[in-house]
């Protein structure tokens, strides 16, 4: 499987975001923002940093970069599209994901582990997840704050587009294990194709024995598990 990785100025993620799909035996090529080629690519990932030092609002630059009119049209004719931390960010203010991310509550930068509840059954990242486990997964984020109104909250819901909650170890999703405010403890979100994919947490970041922690892989095992075999 080709894959593309989206890079900006400011992206800080993106070796990392490369380094793990690699690991799945992965072609992956780096997508320069100025660019408009996708590559023949057959899935695209955009990273987390700071794109254009979050000028304005996390992603509403880059959400212009030429780059990002190929990864629309991409989207939009179905192909899949993985955004994580700032990459979600970017996807949000380019209309491919629902709802938009705020200020933590905190008003501070937020780094450190938490845990994750998978929401979505349909949803090929989450599909082959434990919903009776929860998984461990770092944040690094000042704007993660997932929300939208309650009607598209509920819509959110009724399609199954939820894909993680922040949660407690014990699997609990309440007030306490929502460090950030999100709407309804909201971590990632897709879109209603199932196609598009956005999450705070950086499950890269998560994905080798090195760092003691692999719960990560899981995420990416069941995405390309669950992709069609046209693609995966």
């Amino acid at each position: 499987m080709k894959i593309g990785v989206v890079i900006f100025p400011g992206s800080n993620c993106d070796h990392d975001m490369i380094y793990t799909l690699q690991s799945f035996d992965h072609e992956v090529v780096e997508l320069w923002h100025k660019d408009t080629d996708l590559q023949g690519v057959e899935m695209v990932a955009i990273p987390g940093g700071f794109s254009y030092g979050d000028y304005l609002r996390s992603g509403a630059i880059a959400r212009f970069s030429p780059i990002m009119d190929s990864v629309i049209d991409f989207a939009e004719k179905g192909g899949y599209v993985l955004g994580v931390c700032n990459g979600f960010q970017v996807l949000c203010e380019s209309g491919l994901l629902p709802g938009t991310l705020l200020h933590n509550t905190s008003h501070s930068f937020v780094c450190k582990n938490v845990q994750l509840s998978p929401a979505s059954k349909s949803a090929a990242i989450s599909a082959d997840l434990d919903t009776d486990r929860t998984y461990k997964i770092p944040v690094a984020h000042g704007e993660g704050r997932y929300y939208a109104s309650d009607e598209v909250l509920d819509q959110l819901e009724s399609n199954d587009q939820v894909i993680f909650r922040y949660a407690s170890a014990d699997g609990q999703v309440n007030e306490t294990s929502n460090f950030n405010g999100a709407s309804r403890n909201i971590a990632g979100v897709c879109n209603a194709g199932k196609n598009v994919f956005g999450m705070m947490p950086h499950p890269e970041r998560a994905a080798d024995a090195n760092l003691g922690n692999e719960d990560g892989r899981l995420l990416f095992e069941s995405l390309f598990n669950n992709l069609p075999a046209t693609v995966a």
